[in-house]
């Protein structure tokens, strides 16, 4: 947590994680443009402090790598104080709100992902799979739901409350246990996301020493759609959700 305060202390470093929230994955020539008092280098120190901070995640596209806004660290520092006091769920909602009316248009997404987040988990990635994959895991961090499928290439993937209603489906299109794992997203929780195409996740597994890092991909959106919006304050609370189960043995009390 002493990186993440000491990465949020800088106004500078908070102007960049503003702009990557007004629109995520944008290119180091992009980023320098939101700070131009600075040289490239100074822009690429703060970037790297947000980085080792776990902040800021990045992917390859092409030639150019892309910067994308991790908020699991900051939902981390939520669940240990703040979540005492007001639901997350409200905190979703709320950031919900907020992009909806940011977005003045709809924008048409490119063939780089829309949202990456990235956590540490100390337990190994057979166990952050089964985690992942276990109906009677996702209950406990996934919004109550449980995972349904056999998890072969062309399986169907369903996410079920106890009373049988299905919030999220999807087909399994790549398995590699227990490193990889990608299937589309079919979001049917309300009327809004049940309109949209599907999108597609990628749970990428990395052992690191004791612990493994989790990268959680969401791309494939067509433009930004209810379900584009609706993920960005769900996907953290999942995150650190099962991060606190695997860690402690017991589920994230979010009242």
């Amino acid at each position: 947590m002493d990186a993440v305060f000491k990465a949020l202390a800088d106004p500078s470093r908070r102007t960049l994680l503003d702009r990557l929230a007004d629109r995520d994955g944008q290119t180091l020539t992009e980023l320098e443009a939101h700070l131009p008092d600075l040289t490239r280098f100074g822009v690429m120190n703060h970037v790297r402090v947000l980085e080792e901070a776990g902040l800021v995640t990045t992917r390859k596209v092409g030639r150019f790598k892309h910067h994308y806004l991790n908020p699991v660290p900051i939902q981390l520092l939520a669940d240990r104080w703040i979540s005492r006091y007001a639901s997350p769920w409200m905190r979703a909602i709320a950031t919900v709100k907020h992009t909806a009316e940011q977005a003045t248009e709809e924008q048409t997404m490119s063939d780089k992902p829309s949202h990456v987040y990235t956590v540490l988990i100390k337990a190994t990635p057979e166990l952050v799979w089964q985690a992942i994959t276990d109906p009677a895991y996702t209950r406990e961090y996934f919004f109550a739901s449980s995972v349904h499928s056999d998890w072969t290439v062309g399986a169907k993937v369903s996410y079920a409350y106890d009373d049988g209603t299905v919030a999220l489906d999807g087909e399994v299109l790549e398995v590699d246990r227990p490193h990889r794992l990608v299937t589309t997203f079919n979001a049917v929780w309300d009327d809004e996301t049940r309109a949209d195409p599907p999108s597609r996740v990628t749970w990428e597994l990395e052992p690191m020493g004791e612990a493994t890092k989790l990268t959680v991909t969401h791309d494939g959106f067509h433009a930004q759609t209810a379900t584009y919006g609706q993920v960005v304050g769900g996907v953290p609370v999942i995150l650190s959700g099962l991060k606190t189960l695997l860690e402690t043995g017991s589920p994230l009390v979010l009242r």
